[in-house]
């Protein structure tokens, strides 16, 4: 069993949380309780132990030593402890029956009384005290991997519109320009529209090579030749570009783009897919294994339909993650009729991330001159908008504009005052 300095047992659960996927490996897991075994079949089930193989049986400690005297170990051992047995024994017997680079996670009960320090001495990896969700088995088996080895630790965000022509896309464009800019993060958009993407005018660029290379290729992609594929847009901010061409047709299987996903996690801090309006496998295979979901709509009868239902299929099929969230976009434009913010909220059961108001002025100058909102107008109260879009979808929450001060223009004016009779004073030293 292999060990790691871990003081830290406790892991917050909140909704900003990023979890990691992890790579292709094995886990079994020996549980002592109906409750445990349950939570650990359903994080089978969970997106990110998708390249897992997980196996949940019952027998606790006693079961895995039996087993491993005649089978060799996986990648990862989950063990329950009921407290009926001196674990600290327990774990020397394991040891004796375990390989080298076995990880070793310990679901513990209440009444063990080994301190933690002698837990990882002989080579646990992780602690979590019972009763056990299924999100705490998922966090603890990533975190083996996420916080050691740094294996897949990008963030993917995916855009989409719940109706063509809603503005998705650069929703997504501004987004993923204000995650690069103002949170200084690495950033790459993925222009998945491969046939009428837009993302390289947007960012008024003209890339030779884009996604279609990457996808396309007979081999997998690897680092080096998604940075070659890679169009910088800014110092932080790059772009995997659309062909937007219609010299073939361009039709994938479900798990097309993993591989371009998978190795771009490897390096990017954040990555941001603008998912076309289309429902496909590949389509919904991106959406559910992203880590969060912005869902764009218009403020109209076919939107709010369209945001519901995929709503409703993306959180059951993401049923330890934090629901999707949805944006209304084009809010009150002239002579339109509009279903209400709050009525559409309170269809949703929840509130919109972002309510952006109609300006075909502003949009236009900044879609035809090939540049993002904050470069047309820093001071539009939509650039705020996606600062706050931002910030909350890396985990970073709600930007928060200072409380003005009742004192503070005449503070200012004091402040001037003050300068200018101290002027001469400069002046003659």
């Amino acid at each position: 069993m292999t060990s790691v300095n871990d003081e830290e047992t406790d892991h917050p659960r909140h909704p900003e949380e990023h979890i990691a996927p992890v790579p292709r490996i094995s886990v079994q897991a020996f549980c002592e309780t109906d409750q445990t075994l349950a939570a650990v079949t359903a994080a089978g089930e969970d997106r990110r132990l998708a390249k897992a193989h997980l196996t949940a049986k019952e027998g606790g400690l006693a079961a895995a030593i039996e087993v491993y005297e005649t089978m060799p170990t996986p990648n990862v051992i989950v063990i329950e402890s009921d407290g009926t047995r001196d674990i600290l024994e327990g774990l020397d017997d394991l040891a004796g029956v375990c390989d080298p680079g076995t990880r070793v996670v310990v679901i513990g009960n209440p009444n063990d009384t080994a301190p933690y320090r002698e837990l990882v001495r002989r080579g646990v990896n992780d602690y979590v005290v019972g009763p056990v969700e299924t999100i705490d088995v998922v966090r603890s088996i990533c975190s083996l991997f996420s916080a050691s080895e740094a294996i897949i630790t990008g963030r993917v965000i995916a855009v989409v519109g719940a109706k063509g022509g809603v503005g998705a896309s650069t929703v997504a464009h501004n987004v993923a320009w204000t995650i690069a800019r103002d949170l200084a993060l690495d950033s790459v958009v993925i222009d998945l529209d491969l046939a009428f993407g837009t993302a390289s005018l947007d960012y008024n660029q003209d890339p030779v090579q884009g996604i279609a290379n990457a996808v396309l290729s007979q081999d997998r992609p690897d680092t080096a030749l998604m940075e070659r594929l890679l169009a910088k847009c800014t110092e932080r901010l790059s772009l995997l570009a659309a062909p937007a061409t219609l010299d073939r047709v361009y039709d994938f299987g479900a798990e097309a783009f993993d591989a371009v996903f998978d190795t771009l996690r490897m390096t990017t801090p954040c990555i941001v897919l603008d998912v076309p309006h289309q429902w496909s496998g590949w389509t919904r295979r991106a959406l559910i294994n992203a880590d969060d979901i912005v869902i764009v709509a218009e403020p109209d009868l076919a939107n709010l339909r369209n945001t519901k239902n995929m709503l409703t299929v993306l959180k059951t099929a993401r049923p330890n993650d934090r629901p999707p969230l949805y944006c209304i976009n084009q809010v009150g434009m002239h002579k339109r009729a509009e279903i209400d913010v709050k009525s559409f909220a309170k269809t949703m059961e929840s509130q919109p991330i972002a309510v952006i108001p109609f300006d075909s002025k502003l949009f236009s100058t900044a879609a035809n001159n090939g540049q993002m909102i904050a470069e047309v107008s820093k001071s539009h109260r939509t650039t705020a908008l996606f600062q706050n879009m931002a910030n909350r979808l890396v985990g970073r929450g709600e930007v928060k504009k200072p409380k003005r001060s009742l004192l503070g223009p005449l503070l200012k004016k004091l402040k001037g005052r003050s300068g200018r009779a101290s002027a001469p004073h400069r002046k003659a030293s």
